[in-house]
């Protein structure tokens, strides 16, 4: 397992720097300019110059790139351009309310797509099979802000069970943070159960038309220890890959879901930094939610190789 993982370091290194690369590039061609906005509208042209040298801004772009990468491998993020503080600061007071809404989400997403997928391919009854095919449709068609919007009438406005947005952390109090913690996770994490459980449903469908399980069948075993014991785990392993690509596709539905329901987060100071054109936030903040994604890719792969030992010897 360790030389597996030594094989797979050098892409994850060479992706990192791909996207660090084309993150600096597509920034500075987004129309706009940040000694502009700090400047004002009613600013001279030397006074944009001047904020312009004082950030650094009228360096070579590949001076700018290498000051950069050479800043992040220090540890030091710098200040921010126009939000106000250390980036480093900023991002870790976002960092936590995304994190706990990614888990949340995950847990629903694992929750779901496994009963999905081993209610759709082991039950007996077609109105259950019927119904569950109508909500991972439902739950695919349907993008994060239509069905955000309904779960906040239905649950909030309708029921009033459930507040419309923010966040109460939990250590403050865990009751009334689950309760603003529940509408959002389940808005992000529907499209992914989906996802899941129609992939789990083929795969377990799949298993269950081999030889080995209609012999075992024909022999009396019971279906309950084919599912959990043959079945489902050789389902597991392209599972297992899905939902590490999952994972980086609620990261970055992350940033939707927080606007709908006012969540602070990193979504949050994403949108705030490319309104102000504040490019160390925001080449910050998409390179990390790069390399968290690079990373559950690998941890990924590595399940899937523990999973699968064929995949090493590969």
């Amino acid at each position: 397992m360790r030389s597996y993982l030594l094989r797979r370091l050098p892409s994850a290194l060479l992706v990192l720097f791909a996207a660090s690369f084309l993150i600096f590039t597509i920034l500075r061609l987004v129309p706009g300019d940040p000694a502009t906005s700090l400047a004002g509208p009613d600013a001279s042209p030397a006074t944009v110059a001047a904020i312009r040298d004082r950030l650094g801004l009228d360096a070579p772009l590949l001076s700018q790139y290498a000051h950069w990468i050479g800043s992040l491998l220090t540890g030091d993020l710098g200040p921010s351009y126009a939000i106000g503080g250390e980036v480093s600061d900023l991002i870790g007071d976002g960092l936590g309310a995304t994190t706990e809404l990614t888990l949340a989400a995950l847990l629903f997403v694992v929750a779901l797509g496994t009963a999905f997928g081993i209610l759709g391919a082991t039950s007996r009854s077609r109105w259950i099979r019927s119904a569950i095919r109508v909500t991972t449709t439902a739950a695919l068609a349907v993008p994060p802000f239509v069905s955000g919007v309904l779960l906040v009438v239905l649950f909030a406005v309708v029921l009033g069970v459930l507040p419309p947005g923010g966040r109460v952390a939990f250590l403050d109090a865990p009751d009334l943070a689950a309760q603003y913690l529940l509408l959002p996770a389940l808005c992000l994490a529907l499209p992914s159960a989906a996802v899941l459980g129609r992939y789990l449903k083929d795969g377990i469908e799949r298993a269950l038309a081999e030889d080995y399980i209609r012999t075992a069948t024909a022999a009396g075993v019971a279906p309950r220890r084919l599912l959990w014991r043959h079945a489902l785990p050789n389902a597991l392993p392209p599972v297992v890959t899905l939902l590490g690509m999952q994972t980086g596709h609620l990261l970055g539905g992350a940033v939707l879901v927080e606007a709908i329901f006012a969540w602070p987060g990193l979504g949050q100071l994403a949108e705030q930094g490319l309104q102000r054109r504040d490019y160390p936030v925001v080449q910050d903040l998409l390179l990390l939610l790069v390399a968290v994604f690079v990373v559950v890719q690998l941890l990924t792969d590595l399940v899937y190789a523990w999973l699968d030992p064929r995949i090493r010897w590969e």
